[in-house]
């Protein structure tokens, strides 16, 4: 037989179990009657919520609208204030870019008129001189700086002022953007909805930002970006007249004295190309007279070297004849005329040699004065180049910038010459 199970554990009454069953009876009656009070309650509360936020919703909706309406009419009127000082601003500009021409004209007659004072100085050893054409040039120069300096003064005027209406515009255009993402912000939360797909909560949200401002600021700030701009373009106004009345008083100043200055440059140019076609014809005299002292030179160096070697014949015809033995060592007629023709070659050499060292001498002597006058051509040709190119670059003040094709300078290749080098054995001159 299968063994009794002696499991342990707790044995309750039949009473006790009675009680418990009673219990559990009650307490549900009286959970059910409190549930059922908790569901009046949460009835009437949903009702008066749901009352509640409707009507707040209402009210803010219809805030949202108005200030909707109120800061897009602020919006319009910069927009407006916007057009005017962009109108203003590119009229401005107009008048100033028409100023910075008139002033380039000014900067280039300026340029030229410095440039071709820069180039003459270029000029070497006596050319340098202060000649009518330097002292227009100077002149020149005076008159530009005067009329420079008062179209610098307007357009400096007129770029400050620009300035002052870009910083105008600037702050007109950052009210107007924020007043666009207001406008934008404040239309995107009338739009939201219960149903709206990007609602959530947010952590504090009934906080202050930093950076708030009342409304009277708010307004003050808008009134008082939209008074600045149109103070600043009556001031523009203003100087756009002033400067258009000192472009055209300053139109015509440097023509006559442009006038002069090339007429004085042209004269210069007269005198040194006669001067240089001078010093070209003592250049070619002087080189044909080199020529043929270099021929004699040549022709006096042949016969030295032939006497030297008639010398050396008569030399070796009176050191042989020595030799012979006893009493034919006689002084004959033949040593006799080996002596003379000895003492003769000897005197003619010397003759040859004096005349060619005396022939040398004045070859050098051209030659320094083929130098100094090449040297001279070297000058002038160096200041007709100059000259050349100061007129050549004040074509620029009647021929327009695009048009302007330089001059080929005649006196290239004589500028470019290099001095005849000494001939070996010629004095090296420095």
């Amino acid at each position: 037989m299968a063994a009794l199970s002696d499991k342990p554990g707790q044995r309750f009454t039949v009473p006790d179990w009675d009680t418990n069953a009673r219990l559990i009876s009650a307490d549900a009656e009286s959970q059910r009657s409190a549930s059922h009070q908790i569901r009046q309650e949460a009835r009437a509360l949903r009702s008066e919520t749901n009352n509640q936020a409707k009507w707040d919703e209402h009210d803010n909706q219809t805030r949202l609208a108005e200030r909707i309406s109120s800061v897009n009419r602020w919006k319009e009127t910069l927009d407006k204030c916007l057009a005017d000082i962009d109108e203003e601003i590119n009229a401005l500009a107009k008048v100033k870019e028409a100023a910075e021409r008139a002033l380039q004209a000014k900067n280039l007659s300026l340029d030229v008129a410095t440039e071709c004072l820069t180039l003459r100085d270029g000029r070497r050893a006596i050319d340098v001189v202060r000649d009518p054409a330097e002292e227009e040039l100077h002149k020149e120069v005076k008159v530009i700086d005067k009329a420079k300096r008062e179209l610098q003064q307007r357009v400096h005027e007129a770029f400050e002022q620009l300035c002052l209406l870009q910083e105008a515009r600037q702050q007109l255009s950052f009210d107007h953007r924020g007043k666009m993402e207001a406008l934008e912000i404040d239309r995107t939360c009338l739009s939201l909805s219960v149903n709206s797909p990007n609602i959530s909560f947010k952590v504090n949200p009934t906080r202050i930002p930093n950076g708030s401002t009342a409304v009277d600021e708010w307004e003050r700030n808008s009134q008082y970006n939209k008074d600045h701009a149109e103070e600043e373009m009556r001031a523009s106004t203003k100087l756009r007249e002033a400067i258009v009345l000192s472009i055209a008083q300053t139109n015509n100043e440097l023509e006559a004295q442009r006038v002069a200055t090339e007429f004085a440059l042209r004269k210069r140019i007269r005198d040194m190309e006669r001067a240089y076609d001078e010093l070209k014809w003592q250049e070619q005299n002087t080189s044909e007279e080199i020529s043929e002292m270099e021929e004699d030179i040549r022709r006096l160096e042949e016969d030295l070297r032939r006497k030297m070697q008639d010398l050396k014949v008569a030399h070796s015809r009176l050191e042989t004849r020595s030799s012979r033995p006893n009493v034919e060592l006689c002084r004959d007629q033949v040593q006799y005329g080996l002596t003379d023709e000895v003492h003769q070659l000897e005197g003619s050499i010397r003759a040859l040699k004096l005349k060619l060292a005396e022939a040398q001498d004045a070859l050098d002597a051209l030659y320094r004065q083929l130098h100094r006058v090449q040297t001279d051509m070297a000058y002038k040709a160096h200041s007709l180049v100059l000259d050349h190119k100061c007129m050549d670059g004040r074509r620029k003040l009647v021929v327009p910038a695009e048009k302007f094709v330089p001059q080929v300078d005649s006196f290239n290749r004589t500028t470019n010459r290099v001095p005849s080098p000494p001939r070996a054995g010629q004095l090296e001159l420095g």
